[in-house]
């Protein structure tokens, strides 16, 4: 084969290996709509059928109506929401812009490996993992919103690998005020351009952040300052969900020893009440505080290389899911197209880990739910268990020392 047919081979399998993964992620979204995907749904695309009607009503949201969620995750309600339809081709129409933002999730990887140098190999298995994903999962990822948050975190660390450093950093900030988990990002984003492009560039990329943010969250503290406050309240004052960390332990402490566990329903979830769940809530948030302030420290040291970051960022936001006093299913989505992005035998190793917590996540969600938070079964009781504590393997993997290889050099 002569250099210009290896050179355009070269470029051209890249492209394939992208569109047939383009095409496996649809089957995989479409395949979530038959079967047992469809038994004992839980559907929050009905309270968002209902933020997007009084948005289109012209309602404000936090002044004329309470809203749980941040203020960037609006335009997702309200696009589906427009002309009105009824609920049925409301959620029709939400999982079709969900799967665009699978798309655009997927290409965010693309580039992000591309800028990794990687290989036709890795390239595929990262893209394939994303793309199968869904089927692991099962249904609640195309009944819930975090598709739009996750694709907002890889195509802000996919402009910055690619020299778009503030174009990146404000994704970031628009992925905050959507989601809050991108926030955690940032802090290894500006290790990274600090040491490649200097302290002016991390500011400047900071402002960009922050103007993101600001766009979506501005315009309402100005109009309801009290509502914005009052969203922000509640969810900072959320007591120990049931799936947590923090929860799996006395889930696990019920069935093997019979411990008493109140369950109670309030700020939009179940959880479990009294002072022992209060104290694991204390105790994981300060965990999560140590965890994340350990992994940027750690971002912050030489070298500063694409691969650390993408590890980093993994790292960040895995810590954010199982030190966090809330860990609901969709949590698993902000996870999906980070982990695989990993280089090595590590990213293989946390990949497969990944795999095991989405399937233990479906194995009690939706269907056996209810038999957790009302009968504390035992199934649901271990899954989640098991859930929580994989969730830790996968955090040491990604943060276990290894060689790192030197910077490239001009």
């Amino acid at each position: 084969m002569s250099v210009l047919a290896r050179s355009w081979s070269a470029s051209i399998e890249p492209q394939r290996i992208f569109y047939a993964a383009l095409a496996v992620l649809v089957l995989s979204l479409t395949l979530l709509h038959f079967g047992f995907y469809r038994h004992k749904l839980i559907l929050d695309t009905v309270e968002y059928h209902r933020y997007g009607g009084a948005i289109v009503d012209g309602k404000v949201p936090y002044r004329d109506f309470r809203v749980e969620y941040p203020p960037a995750a609006l335009p997702v309600f309200a696009l589906p929401a427009i002309g009105k339809p009824g609920f049925t081709l409301y959620q029709r129409q939400f999982q079709v812009l969900l799967g665009l933002l699978a798309g655009a999730t997927l290409l965010a990887m693309a580039y992000v490996l591309r800028a990794l140098g990687a290989t036709n190999e890795r390239l595929a298995f990262s893209l394939g993992f994303f793309a199968l994903a869904p089927l692991l999962l099962g249904s609640v990822l195309i009944y819930r919103y975090d598709l739009w948050p996750a694709a907002l975190a890889v195509g802000g660390l996919a402009a910055v690998l690619a020299g778009r450093r503030r174009w990146g950093f404000a994704a970031l900030g628009v992925g905050f005020a959507a989601k809050i988990f991108p926030a955690v990002i940032v802090p290894p984003a500006c290790a990274y351009v600090w040491r490649t492009r200097g302290r002016r560039e991390v500011l400047l990329c900071l402002g960009c952040a922050a103007l993101g943010a600001a766009v979506f969250v501005l315009p309402f503290v100005a109009l309801a300052p009290h509502g914005v406050w009052e969203s922000v309240r509640r969810q900072g004052s959320r007591p120990l969900q049931i799936e947590s960390l923090g929860s799996g332990i006395l889930l696990a402490a019920h069935q093997l020893g019979g411990l008493h566990l109140n369950v109670v329903t309030s700020h939009g979830s179940q959880n479990l009440a009294g002072s022992l769940p209060r104290a694991l809530g204390s105790a994981e948030t300060v965990l999560l505080a140590a965890s994340l302030l350990a992994i940027w420290l750690l971002a912050a040291r030489p070298p500063a290389t694409p691969e650390r970051l993408v590890r980093y960022s993994a790292a960040a936001v895995t810590a954010f899911v199982v030190f966090d006093k809330v860990l609901s299913p969709q949590f698993m989505i902000w996870l999906i197209p980070l982990v695989p992005l990993v280089a090595g035998r590590r990213g293989l190793v946390a990949s497969a880990l990944l795999a095991l917590t989405l399937v233990l996540t479906q194995l009690w969600f939706p269907i056996r739910y209810w038999d957790l938070v009302l009968d504390l079964k035992a199934f649901p009781s271990w899954a989640v268990f098991a859930r929580d504590v994989v969730l830790l393997v996968l955090l040491a993997v990604l943060l276990v020392r290894a060689p790192e290889p030197e910077p490239l050099r001009s």
